[in-house]
């Protein structure tokens, strides 16, 4: 799929069709998240996939919206160490996880983390670390197909601000 396309189709998917994804699938979108750049090539993520129904479970209790990981195919909490702009290097992987994911097909939603103690403890991470968000992924209870319409179409069909209200030139 055309970059650009991939980025003006994507939207957040709340609800899966519980259908596993392809292992090669998984690959690509923790590459995606692997690859992406951050302050200083530090790299500074782990991302820690929950596959335990147990733990998911108590996850989905610590989120802001608990359904996103109990429906998903695929959870992926995204932890950062160290100091600097770690929230904008999480932003970056999260984005190229979500935008490989939609190239195959596969619809995802970034969760908040209501609990952020409870994640912390629940997934045992490092005293510098600290989650960020989790990353729910499946295929789309709904199907939803990016090709079906141009680019431009799926800029008008979005629920965003102007184009000139978010845009100045100075």
């Amino acid at each position: 799929m055309d970059t650009y396309l991939t980025v003006t189709s994507a939207r957040a998917v709340r609800e899966y069709a519980g259908r596993p994804l392809p292992a090669d699938a998984v690959q690509r979108i923790l590459e995606a998240g692997r690859v992406a750049g951050s302050s200083r090539n530090r790299q500074p993520w782990r991302f820690i996939v929950v596959e335990s129904p147990s733990l998911r479970e108590r996850l989905a209790e610590a989120v802001s919206a608990p359904a996103n990981v109990r429906g998903a195919a695929l959870v992926v909490v995204i932890a950062m160490h160290g100091k600097g702009p770690t929230a904008f290097d999480a932003g970056r992987a999260a984005q190229n996880m979500m935008l490989t994911a939609w190239n195959d097909h596969i619809g995802s939603c970034p969760t908040g983390l209501r609990d952020r103690d409870a994640v912390v403890d629940l997934l045992d991470l490092k005293e510098d670390e600290q989650p960020m968000i989790a990353l729910s992924f499946g295929y789309p209870a709904r199907t939803r197909d990016p090709l079906r319409l141009e680019a431009v179409e799926w800029i008008e069909r979005a629920d965003r601000k102007p184009f000139d209200e978010v845009v100045e030139r100075v």
